[in-house]
């Protein structure tokens, strides 16, 4: 296994003593990333109220997330190398202070673009300040006590992801001080003031090994592949998927290798690339890499679609839905739990949780087939708490064993690159199984309603409609269900719906069948509603459990263990 690094090639008897405040530095840094999650998931939740408050078009929701993604993940790489450049500690410091600005001028923001733009600063920021956790962690922990600092990053993502629409939902609702939507904002103050202050105090602030200059050229090539990619993945469904999309991903292709080429060629000649590339040439970190993407797509791309499953199909507020996902956040605590008592068997524990997590998503499906569109909660309670009890599992040992093989002048590189996949992950999850779910969403409400054309005919019937008008309804109501699932501007009234309505009084020929066809209609609607959003959700799961098989077949390029034999801290 490709574990080697500096302090494999010596290990002192008298290693020095590890750094005094690491526990407390551990929970600084997990607030930075507690900021980012609440951060990147709240507008799903209070947009319509941003932009009820603001105005803007169907496309600001969109770019109030895309904008964060976006400037996040373009600036995730460069951040990491600043950290090598100028000291961890400083480049959290500043991006700390950065994104604490960058959340009051979203609290003040007057118009969209204003909010638009004070989001691009909130990522380019966090993604300064992101980067420098992972390689801070490996330099504060010793061998035997990282395992148990990188497996809290696991149940702190659960929770921020879960707490995330619960808080959200519960600050627009409350309208504290008539701040409304804008107190998810404003609360980011105290927390960026208590991580900032945190990280002066009991960071460490020593920078390691000689300063690296800065790559430019490397930072723009790097900057503009992500672009290029992570733009069409986000805005693709929006515009559905012309071909400009296809292009700008394929073009991200060609300026990545164009990166790698003369990231290379800069390591040959003895300089700083921006991306170390001898990082690629281990098995263990590219092997995590691959894992990550892949992982991290499956999470997010699940939460996404449950989410919208649980609030659109079954009907459930914002806080109702938040709140179906506490098993799921509770298992993750319990798994990184468990995996703590299990740690020395290492890549064991990751797949473990793959096999565990994909029999819980398959729990999910099981319970959907049999109770249907009447499921609830509890009856969802276990199958979540399963999953993330092998989420917990997964994550626990997952960075310290992709940064076992990892060199202390790599580190800032690594752990950049790490998170950048995180965020790409999850973009490309998003987009990936978003995309499915809408797209099979209004076959599947249009087969749903078919299915009880029969019985919607009969009552037709005996509300005395004519033939010819029985077959228009139930065709204008095929489609009119269809469309309104898939509607990207909720508030606006399909064609379908409209013509449902006009040959739905010209039916009517009497006042019984005025309350009698309108009833029927609304009955089989929402059935059909109800019953294609759950069977579109099951097939989801299936490709959600395929992503996670995949994720178990690339775990075996990890190294067996998160350190070599014979480099514990025992």
């Amino acid at each position: 296994m490709s574990t080697t690094g500096v302090a494999s090639t010596e290990t002192p008897t008298d290693s020095p003593a590890p750094y005094r405040w690491r526990w407390a530095a551990l929970f600084v840094i997990l607030a930075a990333e507690v900021m980012d999650l609440l951060d990147a998931v709240v507008t799903n939740i209070a947009g319509p109220n941003m932009r009820a408050d603001l105005g803007g078009g169907a496309s600001t929701l969109q770019w109030l997330a895309a904008a964060y993604t976006l400037s996040m993940a373009v600036g995730l790489v460069t951040g990491g190398r600043l950290g090598d450049i100028h000291g961890r500690r400083r480049m959290f410091l500043v991006g700390a202070a950065g994104f604490t600005v960058g959340s009051l001028l979203c609290a003040v923001s007057v118009s969209p673009e204003m909010l638009i733009t004070a989001r691009v600063v909130q990522g380019l920021f966090g993604a300064v300040m992101l980067p420098q956790g992972l390689g801070m962690i490996k330099e504060m922990f010793p061998p035997h006590e990282s395992q148990k600092a990188f497996g809290m990053f696991g149940p702190v993502m659960g929770l921020s992801a879960v707490c995330g629409p619960i808080l959200a939902g519960w600050l627009v609702d409350a309208d504290y001080f008539g701040t409304g939507w804008r107190m998810i904002f404003l609360i980011n103050l105290p927390l960026g003031a208590a991580a900032f202050l945190g990280a002066v105090r009991y960071l460490p602030k020593g920078r390691s090994g000689p300063k690296p200059r800065l790559d430019i050229p490397g930072m723009i090539l790097v900057s503009l592949a992500a672009l290029l990619i992570i733009f069409p993945l986000v805005q693709g469904r929006e515009y559905d998927w012309p071909v400009w999309t296809f292009l700008l991903m394929g073009a991200s292709v060609v300026v990545f290798v164009a990166f790698a080429v003369y990231e290379s060629r800069l390591g040959r000649s003895g300089r700083d690339p921006l991306v170390v590339p001898s990082l690629f040439r281990k098995r263990g970190f590219s092997g995590g890499m691959a894992l990550g993407l892949v992982f991290f797509s499956t999470m997010q791309g699940f939460m996404l679609v449950f989410n919208l499953y649980t609030q659109i199909g079954l009907g459930y507020s914002p806080l109702k839905a938040g709140l179906v996902m506490v098993p799921w956040s509770g298992g993750m605590v319990v798994g990184f739990g468990i995996a703590q008592g299990i740690a020395r068997f290492g890549r064991a524990v990751l797949q473990a949780g793959t096999l565990v997590m994909a029999l819980g998503v398959f729990g999910v499906w099981l319970t959907l087939d049999v109770m249907g569109s009447g499921v609830g909660p509890w009856e969802l309670l276990p199958a979540l708490l399963v999953t993330g009890i092998g989420m917990g599992l997964l994550m626990a040992p997952f960075f310290d064993i992709v940064l076992a093989s990892v060199e202390q002048h790599e580190t800032g590189s690594a752990s950049g690159t790490m998170t950048a996949i995180q965020q790409l992950g999850g973009a490309f999850g998003v987009a990936l199984l978003g995309t499915v779910f809408f797209g099979l969403l209004g076959g599947g409400i249009a087969g749903a309603v078919d299915h009880r054309s029969d019985h919607l005919r009969q009552e037709l019937t005996t509300a005395h409609v004519a033939p010819a008008a029985r077959d228009r309804v139930v065709a204008d109501l095929r489609a009119c269900a269809s469309d309104r699932a898939v509607a990207k501007d909720p508030a606006a009234t399909p064609a379908s719906c409209a013509r449902l309505e006009k040959d739905t009084r010209t039916a009517v020929t009497s006042p019984e069948a005025g309350a009698r066809v309108p009833a029927a209609l609304k009955s089989t609607a929402t059935s059909a509603f109800q019953s294609g959003f759950g069977s579109v959700m099951k097939t989801v799961l299936w490709i959600v459990d395929g992503m996670l098989a995949l994720t178990f077949l690339l775990s075996f390029l990890l190294p067996r263990h998160a350190r070599p034999e014979g480099q514990g801290g025992h």
